[in-house]
């Protein structure tokens, strides 16, 4: 293998799609498959929401912003996606073949796409690479199976963090909520109110920051502590 070669087997390893491919196969990958590669400044838009998922993409340096917004769009989510990752793998096959959120890059990021023809050309002739998206696909499955069999939180804190989780599409990492307590408060069944108190005090413990319509959560992950 060339250093061009090396440098990219390195890269591939990295992400979960190419864990445990052999460095023959590989090679043998990189002779007959169409890899479409692209680097991005901040602002660009990645992806849409919305538009055909026809690629499998990949977040392989860099980081992403994703928004995902109600059906009703009176409120939105923003997260930061680190790399490497692969970007909603879910909707290339099934029911609904679009994205669900929108991504914008937050740094110079570099992204590499393999058009659904070519992707089935290799979960067709590799089985460890068809076993690796199996095990994404199912274990996204296998997490919102079991939402609905979580213990029902019964205070408001418990409410408001589970309204926060759900509504995340990892759970952990920077999240910013565009909403207003109200929406919350209908959402969680509690007053505005007990709401606002609520989260005021997990402003004062350092858990987020409040301002107009707008929660960020430096951590989601430290709310469930």
């Amino acid at each position: 293998m060339n250093d061009k070669q090396i440098n990219m087997y390195s890269t591939l390893l990295q992400l979960p799609l190419f864990q445990g491919i052999s460095q023959d196969d590989l090679s043998e990958i990189l002779g007959f498959t169409k890899f479409i590669f692209s680097r991005h400044s901040p602002g660009d838009v990645i992806i849409q929401s919305g538009h055909l998922c026809d690629s499998l993409v990949f977040l392989l340096k860099g980081s992403l912003s994703s928004f995902t917004y109600s059906i009703s769009h009176d409120y939105y989510v923003e997260e930061i996606i680190p790399a490497p990752t692969l970007i909603e793998p879910e909707n290339l096959f099934g029911l609904t073949q679009r994205y669900t959120s929108r991504y914008v890059s937050t740094e110079k990021s570099d992204m590499l796409s393999i058009n659904k023809s070519e992707a089935l050309k290799l979960l067709d002739q590799f089985d460890i690479i068809k076993y690796n998206l199996l095990n994404i696909l199912t274990t996204h499955a296998q997490r919102l199976s079991q939402r609905p069999w979580r213990p029902i939180p019964h205070s408001r804190r418990e409410k408001i963090i589970r309204f926060l989780s759900d509504h995340s599409r990892k759970p952990a990492g920077t999240k910013t909520f565009h909403i207003k307590m109200q929406q919350i408060a209908s959402s969680i069944g509690e007053s505005r109110l007990n709401v606002s108190k609520e989260l005021h005090e997990m402003q004062h413990e350092g858990l987020l920051q409040l301002s107009r319509e707008r929660i960020v959560i430096p951590a989601l992950e430290t709310l469930f502590t």
